[in-house]
């Protein structure tokens, strides 16, 4: 695939010092805005399309923090990174996921080959990373798509995870995703990087684990929890608290998730620690699937470029007609001018 043209993401001076521009992990379209994550923060941001003389999406800018600790509670506190890795929205609300992911401490090449060692043995588990936050919408002020903690139709905030409540916990005995969570993302253990809402389901895509060649993705039903305001449950269907698919995807986990009507396109890369080949599939009729499903005949609908190293490709959103890709360590050719990002428009049918 071909990018037909690039637009700028202009962030402000705050994001751009938290270098969440230069780690997004998450793109998801609403309206005339995209909200955005970067994993290295627990907030979530907002841009405001800029259109051209001929009426197409030129770029995004107007950047708006919100705070996750202004909505709900978080586990580890108000400051420390959720590490948020996918976003949703529709039906007036916005959702959010953490990676729930394990990590081992990061080798630099200025370290000693014995503190090199230490940190390779080091496992680090960050409770902000175990949790699923939905944030209500309403218009605002000035038109567009506002965050609150609770709205007027008596809508609030609410999450998942920080009370032993997590999916962490609900898989927990899952046999094929259970063992995973003691096992760091990067070493092919779980890492959630998608999430896509269609009506009353979440679907949550993992990049890993990949088993045997199958990436898993896990299908479940939040509800208000009315013992615990602020707080969600998941509701059972047919006595099962989730469903668990598994995709296809010659090998690759999944990077990201896009509802597409009905069906779920799948940005996919690699479980660990490889700049590529990162592809885009296409699971049809993915939500008439009513009970947990194999899927070996998912359309390829084209490998996207990457570097080695950089340029990411971590977020996928349907934009102005086109395929927006957003991208975690752009290339230095991305930075513009204005202290912008460059995203990618593919051609879309």
């Amino acid at each position: 695939m071909i990018a037909a043209r690039q637009i700028e993401l202009v962030f402000g001076a705050e994001s751009r010092a938290a270098e969440t521009h230069v780690n997004l992990s998450a793109v998801r379209h609403d309206g005339p805005c995209l909200w955005l994550a970067g994993d290295e923060t627990a907030t979530i941001e907002r841009l405001t399309e800029v259109r051209g003389p001929d009426g197409h999406v030129t770029g995004y800018s107007g950047q708006v923090t919100y705070r996750l600790a202004d909505f709900v509670e978080l586990p580890a506190g108000p400051d420390e990174e959720a590490d948020l890795e996918g976003l949703a929205s529709g039906d007036g609300w916005l959702w959010a996921v953490g990676s729930h992911s394990l990590k081992r401490k990061r080798v630099k090449p200025e370290h000693s080959p014995a503190k090199s060692r230490r940190r390779l043995g080091t496992l680090v588990r960050e409770e902000n990373r175990y949790i699923l936050v939905r944030i209500p919408l309403e218009v605002g002020p000035d038109g567009l798509p506002t965050p609150v903690r609770e709205a007027v139709d008596g809508r609030r905030a609410e999450v998942l995870g920080g009370r032993g409540d997590s999916l962490a916990e609900v898989l927990a005995d899952d046999p094929h995703l259970g063992p995973f969570f003691a096992i760091p993302s990067k070493d092919n253990g779980v890492d959630v990087e998608g999430v896509a809402l269609h009506g009353d389901r979440i679907y949550v895509g993992f990049r890993g684990p990949v088993l045997r060649g199958w990436a898993a993705l896990v299908e479940i039903w939040p509800e208000s929890d009315p013992a615990a305001p602020g707080r969600m449950r998941l509701r059972a269907l047919n006595g099962a608290r989730y469903h668990s698919h598994f995709l296809d995807l010659d090998g690759l986990g999944i990077r990201d998730l896009c509802p597409e009507g009905d069906d779920l396109l799948v940005l996919a890369g690699p479980s660990m620690a490889l700049s590529g080949p990162v592809r885009l599939y296409r699971w049809p009729d993915a939500v008439r699937a009513s009970a947990p499903a194999f899927v070996a005949d998912l359309e390829r609908l084209g490998d996207l470029p990457h570097g080695q190293g950089e340029d990411h490709a971590e977020g996928i959103a349907l934009v102005d007609g086109s395929l927006l890709v957003v991208y975690d360590s752009p290339a230095p050719t991305r930075h513009t001018p204005n202290d912008g990002m460059l995203a990618d428009l593919f051609p879309w049918p």
